[in-house]
């Protein structure tokens, strides 16, 4: 059986984990994409007893910089004055590999997610985001096994970050894709479900 964790309804890392925690079973695989793993790594300080396996994608362990915390901030307030739409074509380039940024179908697809998510979500996720922690303290702490996946072109959070997480992990295995940005799932996806099938079965 598989969940999809609602990630719109809180302005904070912990709220966010919380409410998956409130809908997961007693013990689970875990997986977190982006802000995902963000979520899956405050998951991990809360409960990392009820986790069996987790996997991280295209994340980061660390805070964010002040540079990327100003950019955040702009973000909202884009977003506030009414330009919600205006916000992924600026960030579209960033989270694709250079090949795909004039891939019509995939920006398509991408700007329908972020309208599924709206508005006043996407500001509370932001808000969310400026104030996690840094994760890399309790890196060497997770024990279950872990797939850490990234694009090797990924812009948003670059294959150092991933290296990072995979040799402060005890039990992680490091992936890279070929060809790939930040959005790994929907850009490579036999790619990482390949793997996300070997990370679930322990192949």
């Amino acid at each position: 059986d598989m969940t999809v964790g609602d990630l719109t309804g809180a302005d904070s890392m912990t709220g966010m984990a919380q409410a998956v925690l409130d809908a997961a079973p007693d013990r689970f695989a875990l997986a977190g994409l982006s802000m995902g793993g963000y979520v899956a790594l405050e998951i991990m300080r809360r409960a990392p007893e009820r986790v069996l396996r987790l996997a991280l994608l295209d994340t980061s362990a660390r805070a964010d910089t002040p540079e990327q915390s100003r950019d955040r901030r702009q973000l909202i307030e884009l977003a506030r004055q009414g330009e919600f739409k205006g916000v992924t074509p600026r960030l579209f380039p960033r989270w694709v590999h250079p090949s795909r940024v004039n891939d019509t179908a995939l920006a398509e697809t991408v700007m329908a997610m972020t309208q599924r998510v709206g508005r006043d979500a996407f500001v509370r996720q932001e808000t969310a985001i400026l104030s996690r922690p840094d994760s890399r303290p309790g890196l060497s702490r997770i024990t279950c096994p872990t797939l850490v996946l990234c694009g090797q072109d990924d812009q948003s959070t670059p294959v150092a970050f991933h290296r990072e997480m995979a040799a402060d992990i005890p039990s992680a295995r490091l992936v890279v894709v070929k060809e790939c940005g930040h959005l790994s799932t929907i850009e490579r996806p036999e790619t990482v479900n390949r793997e996300m099938r070997a990370w679930l079965t322990g192949d």
